[in-house]
């Protein structure tokens, strides 16, 4: 398959091939801009408490508030994408949070920067929404959200090793610019990405039409559970290991590590696509989250803590990729994707709030226990759309 296509719309740069690995990354590019900063949520919620003094709970807050906002704007994408020009909105959304990132900078107080993040959260929700929606439309979607976890685990890596370091010298600064770089990059890849019209799609939906189907429904409660118990639990995994006496050094290399092996996750989705099925996969995935989850209950042995953020690492970019496929195969316009990807948002925003309103000053314990529960309600819920899926195949 080449790598390029006939320029479109009139542009003389050349289109890389819509169902090519190339393209899949720069799509993958697009779909995290609006979100990254939930790869570091960990060094942005510790950011606030250490930057600018933030209680454990305000912190928390701002981060949920940031995610709930994406919500809103991936929700409101469900019901425009079919009418969007995708490319122009995401230059317009691109733009905007470069904008908004530049402003969170001179943010000093809990509740304006919790109102700034909601903003931020519309507009990179939006985008993140298109992102889905455009993944849907290429053939193998499993493939294209692999490499998209591959790019938030990697990149994310990144800056959960070097950014909480920063932060003592340079504030929450050092958070921001790291978010209007990823936005900058990605600027620059939308020009060569394919048109991709609804109706080129090959796929051929599981519903005849978008609808809000019983195994959708079901496929998109999993998500939401699956989600919120990993943020749950990632949002406060440096207080975690803080109350356990490990030093930030180790921890933020801890959690780099984890994050660069959970590609490992991602990779494997790329590699095993749906050769499986879609339930096996995901029952021994969402399995091993919870025991790596149960593991943290003993992180004051440091290589437990270790041990267990890099099994959550990989099981989670490896089951989420699949719970978003999952969604996806449901239309071939990219609505019921862009509302799966409302699912996890609303999860991962959700997990943070809960986590903040049961951690306090470090009941920890509970927050863990919870959070296996979630994942195994995760696992009986999507039991049903994942079988349906794999008779249909």
């Amino acid at each position: 398959m080449s790598t390029t296509s006939q320029p479109v719309q009139g542009s003389k740069l050349p289109k890389l091939a819509r169902n090519g690995e190339l393209a899949r990354v720069a799509l993958a590019f697009l779909a995290t801009a609006g979100l990254f900063y939930v790869n570091i949520m960990p060094a942005l919620v510790d950011g606030l408490i250490d930057g600018l003094g933030f209680s454990n709970q305000d912190a928390g807050f701002v981060g949920s508030a940031n995610v709930y906002g994406a919500a809103v704007g991936a929700f409101g994408v469900v019901f425009l994408i079919k009418r969007l020009n995708w490319r122009l909105t995401a230059y317009g959304l691109l733009g905007a949070l470069i904008v908004m990132d530049l402003l969170s900078m001179l943010v000093k107080t809990p509740h304006l920067m919790m109102a700034t993040r909601f903003i931020h959260g519309v507009v990179g929700g939006a985008l993140v929404g298109i992102g889905f929606a455009v993944i849907a439309r290429t053939t193998n979607a499993d493939r294209t959200f692999g490499y998209l976890l591959s790019v938030q685990f990697g990149l994310g890596g990144v800056g959960l090793m070097y950014l909480p370091p920063l932060v003592p010298e340079y504030g929450t600064t050092a958070l921001f610019i790291a978010l209007i770089a990823f936005s900058l990059v990605t600027l620059l890849m939308v020009p060569f990405l394919d048109d991709y019209h609804p109706e080129e799609s090959v796929k051929t939906p599981l519903e005849g039409k978008s609808k809000l189907s019983k195994p959708l429904l079901l496929a998109l409660l999993a998500t939401f559970f699956f989600q919120a118990a990993n943020m749950a639990v990632y949002a406060y995994i440096i207080g975690l290991g803080r109350s356990v006496g490990l030093d930030i050094d180790s921890i933020s290399t801890t959690l780099g590590q984890a994050a660069w092996l959970g590609i490992l996750g991602s990779g494997l989705v790329i590699i095993l696509s749906t050769k499986f099925g879609r339930l096996f996969p995901l029952a021994a995935g969402i399995l091993l989250t919870a025991a790596g989850t149960w593991a943290f209950h003993f992180s004051e042995l440091p290589w437990v803590y270790w041990v267990a953020n890099v099994a959550v690492g990989i099981t989670w970019a490896f089951v989420i990729s699949y719970l978003l496929g999952l969604c996806a195969e449901f239309d071939t316009t990219g609505q019921m994707a862009a509302l799966g990807g409302f699912a996890s948002k609303m999860g991962l925003a959700s997990g943070p709030m809960a986590a903040a309103l049961v951690v306090g000053d470090g009941d920890y314990a509970t927050m863990l226990n919870a959070g296996v529960l979630s994942l195994l309600l995760c696992l009986a819920l999507v039991a049903v759309p994942a079988r349906l899926l794999d008779k249909r195949s």
